[in-house]
């Protein structure tokens, strides 16, 4: 008897040998919850030397609001444009979808780590042989309570749990980021049409001095001070800014059609009446930028696709580990459904079941390989999306630079080209130059005051441009900035 104690003791040792050696390993099932560190430059190059950029880490920010920011431009217009775009827009509407699937599967996911407790009832009826080997039919009926519960030793379920729950957290991200897009094109398209309302009215005041001059014209020349080929050269400066007015007109129409496709209307039924363009230029403090990585919605979204990736390389490695997992029912069985609840009739029964499969041709390894290379992939994405943010900051910094130096240059050349057209026309109504020098001078004037215009919509295009770049609002409640002396807590990049 001894030694067939010893015997099952040795048995029960062979078999329990390979799942205490998974249990040791079991730590090494889970991928490294690190993300890849940045060491960005101490500032941007575009902003000012003396402009101190302090750095913060790069925490996620996919839940944090993103401001009002287009209320700075103190627009009642634009205001409510960017609230129906809100609450209509199509693209922000599938990804909230999106968002939803991601929270769902995560819900599901969740629900395979929690016991699995079911009910059952059935009726079944047989024949079989008597005592007499005759044929006698027999009714079963059943009801109990099933349990099952998998042992999450290694880390598989959890694993896979945490993964669809980043994957959720990213598609809030990228809910958010499809939110700031929308408001800033929102925002860009609304002052396009404005700019194009002002210089529609510059054209069409050009137009009519220009009638006023071809009336002049047409006046002298039926007096026989002037040639017909003078009135020729008028009404070709008519005819030619009448067309560019029309090219206006079109092109606000399709401004005015595109605005309606971002706020969700119609087109037929949508439009935005022609108004003054008197929206005002927020300034934006130079050292906002330094916050770039911590209120992009879409880095933010890059960064916990790059934690689920991990998460996910984690369950491939718990592949290679036994699955556990214990079972158990319980209720009544009996041939007569009277004597179903009776306690004669019941029956139980517990059980424990171990799976470690032996050889898969490969497939344990080759799920490694494949999630280690979609985690490859996460991270080039993540890097790429640091960059494309530094660089969409540096050309909207830069732009809104140089448009500013731009802005006073052209204002000279408008306010010389506006001094020349005054002298022309008072010179050619006394007859002192011809009237190709009153044109020339016209069409300088219109030519620098519609690049002023172009230069001035530049600077709110860019001014919008870089509130996105930033991620939303800079205001001091929508950006935290890091302690100048905590280089823990600057981010590290290569």
């Amino acid at each position: 008897m001894k030694s067939t104690i010893e015997t099952r003791g040795g048995t029960w040792r062979a078999t329990l040998l390979p799942l205490l050696a998974a249990l040791v390993l079991a730590g090494c099932a889970t991928a490294p919850a690190e993300l890849p560190t940045f060491t960005p430059p101490a500032q941007f190059k575009e902003q000012a030397a003396d402009t101190q950029g302090n750095w913060t880490r790069t925490q996620p920010a996919e839940a944090q609001p993103r401001g009002d920011w287009w209320r700075s431009f103190n627009d009642p217009v634009l205001d409510r444009l960017v609230e129906r775009a809100d609450a209509r827009n199509t693209s922000i509407q599938a990804a909230a979808a999106r968002l939803a699937e991601a929270r769902a599967l995560a819900r599901s996911t969740d629900a395979d780590r929690a016991p699995q407790i079911g009910l059952g009832a059935g009726a079944s009826r047989s024949a079989g042989l008597d005592r007499n080997q005759s044929p006698r039919p027999s009714t079963l009926v059943r009801a109990g309570v099933d349990f099952s519960y998998e042992l999450d030793l290694f880390g598989k379920l959890s694993g896979a749990s945490d993964a669809a729950r980043l994957d959720a957290d990213s598609r809030a991200g990228l809910l958010q980021s499809t939110r700031l897009l929308v408001q800033a094109e929102v925002a860009q398209t609304y002052l396009a049409l404005r700019a194009v309302d002002a210089e529609r009215v510059l054209v069409r005041d050009t137009v009519a001095a220009y009638r006023d001059t071809l009336r002049l014209t047409q006046s002298r020349e039926r007096a026989g001070d002037v040639a017909e080929l003078d009135v020729a050269r008028v009404e070709t400066e008519v005819a030619s800014n009448e067309s560019d007015a029309m090219t206006l007109d079109r092109r606000r129409a399709e401004l005015e059609h595109a605005l309606a496709v971002l706020v969700g209307d119609l087109a037929s039924d949508f439009d935005v009446g022609a108004g003054e363009w008197s929206t005002a230029l927020p300034t934006i403090p130079p050292g906002v930028p330094a916050t770039v990585l911590t209120r992009r919605p879409d880095i933010s979204a890059a960064q916990k696709s790059v934690l689920a990736a991990q998460a996910r390389v984690g369950v491939a490695q718990a592949a290679w580990f036994p699955d556990i997992a214990l079972t158990g029912g319980g209720g009544y069985a009996s041939s007569d459904i009277g004597d179903l609840l009776k306690w004669s009739a019941r029956s139980w029964g517990i059980g424990a079941l171990l799976a470690l499969p032996v050889f898969d041709g490969g497939r344990r390894e080759a799920g490694v390989q494949g999630a280690s290379a979609q985690l490859d992939g996460a991270l080039a994405s993540y890097r790429t999306q640091v960059l494309v943010a530094f660089k969409e900051v540096e050309d909207q910094l830069s732009s809104l630079r140089i448009l500013a130096q731009q802005s006073g240059v052209q204002a000279k050349a408008v306010a010389s080209a506006e001094r020349a057209t005054t002298l022309s026309d008072s010179r050619y109504r006394n007859g002192m130059i011809s009237q190709l020098d009153l044109l020339d001078a016209r069409r300088s004037e219109l030519s620098n005051r519609r690049q002023a215009l172009q230069v001035k919509s530049a600077q709110y295009q860019a001014t919008v441009g870089l509130i996105r770049a930033l991620g939303g609002s800079w205001d001091a409640q929508a950006v935290a900035l890091a302690p100048p002396g905590d280089r823990q807590a600057q981010v590290a990049a290569r």
